[in-house]
């Protein structure tokens, strides 16, 4: 009679016998039927639930010449084991998404969530809560080589970003809070609400020059601003320059290229704390982020560059035309969903 399985005999992470294993604890977490099998083929105990889960995570990430991990064995696709239920991803895949990222943040002093997001769910199929998480940490590195790039071309105003990051900090915790509560469906048409408001603003005539003086009503706006700043971060896995960049131009008449420097410096500490709150919910895939952060760092550098070139009417129009994109995509993707029943939880 074949020997039970045990944390000693585990079969190789590519072998039939672990598919067997995979769907005999879809049916069971003893034993059972599995197409066809008897019960003394194949017996499961619960204690090994947790072993064939670690087997798979080292297949997983372990890649092949083309991609990570392999669909047909990775027990994450097939049990619930935890929250992240994410599938293979292709190295080629991410990165790309990474490199789009990267020259959106250099250009537009966004951290790149708002492509990283869309990427991970449509292209990579990644689970919409872990690729908000995910897009979050990936936005880490891409923001830190957009800030070297403003940074070296002094464009970044230190004492606004401190407010802002003061405010943004705290929001980022109360975003990853109420990213398991707030339905998606509320949550995405407000953003897209918001967006479209912001980029009517955009495309109308805006003063810029020496910035405003840092009075008191300016702080306590600042500081608000960052508060819905981190609240879209930990919410949505973005960065938040979409709504910093407009704000500090329209409430201190900065000048577009200092509003994108400080804004990628605000979104630093934002990610680190709505990453760090995502991990510990498990809602991140840190691998997956690696790829796409390290991907996006020479495009963000090159995007920097590119932005102190343009003129800030162009800038404004660009980056208005941006906003309307992804409003846009973020309502068709409700539509679609309605459609399809699909319940926003």
């Amino acid at each position: 009679m074949p020997k039970p399985l045990s944390i000693h005999n585990l079969p190789s992470p590519n072998s039939g016998a672990l598919r067997l294993v995979q769907l005999a604890m879809m049916r069971s977490t003893t034993a059972g039927s599995i197409d066809g099998a008897e019960e003394s083929d194949v017996r499961v105990h619960p204690v090994m639930m947790r072993a064939v889960n670690i087997s798979m995570e080292k297949s997983l990430f372990c890649p092949t010449p083309q991609t990570i991990g392999n669909r047909a064995t990775n027990v994450k696709a097939w049990v619930p084991m935890s929250n992240a239920v994410t599938p293979p991803i292709k190295i080629s895949t991410v990165t790309l998404v990474g490199l789009a990222a990267g020259m959106l943040s250099g250009m537009f002093g966004v951290g790149g969530g708002i492509l990283i997001v869309p990427g991970l769910v449509l292209i990579a199929k990644m689970d919409q809560r872990i690729a908000h998480g995910t897009s979050l940490a990936a936005v880490l590195p891409i923001s830190l080589a957009s800030l070297m790039s403003y940074w070296s071309q002094d464009k970044v105003d230190w004492s606004v970003g401190f407010w802002l990051a003061l405010g943004a900090i705290s929001g980022a915790l109360l975003g990853t809070k109420l990213l398991h509560v707030l339905p998606h469906r509320t949550l995405a048409l407000g953003f897209a609400g918001l967006l479209i408001v912001t980029a009517i603003r955009l495309f109308l005539p805006l003063t810029s020059g020496e910035r405003d003086p840092l009075e008191i009503a300016a702080v306590i706006s600042l500081i608000a601003v960052g508060v819905a700043t981190g609240i879209l971060a930990g919410l949505l896995g973005v960065g938040g320059g979409v709504v910093m960049v407009p704000a500090m131009m329209m409430l201190l008449t900065m000048p577009s290229a200092y509003a994108k420097g400080t804004s990628v410096a605000v979104i630093i500490p934002t990610a680190l704390m709505g990453t760090w709150r995502n991990r510990t919910k498990k809602n991140v895939d840190m691998r997956a982020a690696a790829i796409c952060g390290l991907g996006g760092i020479p495009a963000a550098v090159v995007g920097g560059w590119v932005s102190a070139q343009m003129s800030d009417t162009v800038s404004n129009m660009l980056f208005a035309s941006l906003l309307i994109v992804v409003a846009t995509r973020l309502l068709l993707q409700v539509r679609a969903d309605d459609k399809a029943g699909t319940i926003h939880g």
